[in-house]
């Protein structure tokens, strides 16, 4: 599933279309599309120049006319992509598109059909950003209550765009174990906790997705610690399969 660090490099492409009037919107996956009904989309922004490409964790915007015209969210969902100049999709997956008057065309290439396109698309229940979360605010929406470590940072209402992956990457890189209480951690530990989880984005943005993270090419059922060799450990914690290195990251710290 896309993540944060997806999210930013599709924001990086959306911004190579910046600047270019639209011409013609295809909106008719009413499924991609809700609740819009198909030509709601291209009525509201046909004609429109896109002028900003903005993400908070893993959502997307488009603004239109320098902020003055309606704004287009645009959700990756499970398995979706932005394309950017590309021709049409032959097999129908490119789900939500757009033309340009200058030419060219963006789309949102999506084979499970699980991504979205909306407009005036609402943000208020998400968290900060996790890559750009300040210290303070990261100790007070991490480092509280009960839950599970690995829960609160999938918590997207607590900060926004830690996915499944990124988690297990940076929780093995500060050393923390995901069934620790939130509420336990030191100060100390948090201000660890996210320049891990700074550092670890800023790697998967560079070298190509969350995949790629030092833990996470080799987190897999039978696996051992790259670090110290020691057999990995596996459970469902927050709903989500979880890895890490019970000597590495112990439920109580040394």
């Amino acid at each position: 599933m896309p993540e944060l660090p997806e999210a930013e490099r599709a924001r990086q492409q959306l911004e190579r279309v910046l600047g270019r009037v639209i011409a013609a919107v295809d909106d008719t996956d009413s499924y991609v599309c809700r609740p819009h009904g198909p030509g709601e989309i291209a009525a509201a922004i046909t004609g429109r120049r896109l002028t900003a490409a903005l993400r908070r964790g893993k959502f997307l915007w488009l603004e239109t006319d320098d902020g003055d015209g309606p704004v287009l969210g645009l959700h990756l969902g499970m398995a979706g992509r932005i394309e950017v100049d590309q021709p049409p999709d032959t097999h129908g997956w490119d789900r939500f598109s757009i033309d340009f008057a200058e030419g060219g065309r963006m789309a949102l290439h999506d084979k499970r059909r699980l991504g979205r396109a909306v407009l005036e698309p609402d943000h208020t229940n998400l968290g900060p950003d996790a890559a750009e979360i300040t210290r303070d605010a990261f100790r007070s929406r991490v480092g509280r209550g009960t839950a599970p470590l690995k829960a609160r940072l999938l918590d997207q209402s607590a900060l926004s765009g830690v996915g499944n992956l990124l988690a297990d990457e940076t929780l093995w890189r500060a050393r923390l174990s995901p069934r620790r209480a939130s509420g336990e951690l030191s100060e100390a530990e948090l201000d660890r906790l996210r320049r891990e989880l700074r550092s670890a984005t800023r790697d998967a943005i560079r070298d190509g997705g969350v995949h790629t993270g030092r833990f996470i090419v080799g987190r897999r059922r039978g696996a051992s610690c790259s670090r110290c060799g020691t057999p990995l450990d596996r459970a469902t914690i927050g709903g989500r399969t979880t890895y890490w290195c019970p000597a590495c990251q112990p439920d109580r710290p040394a």
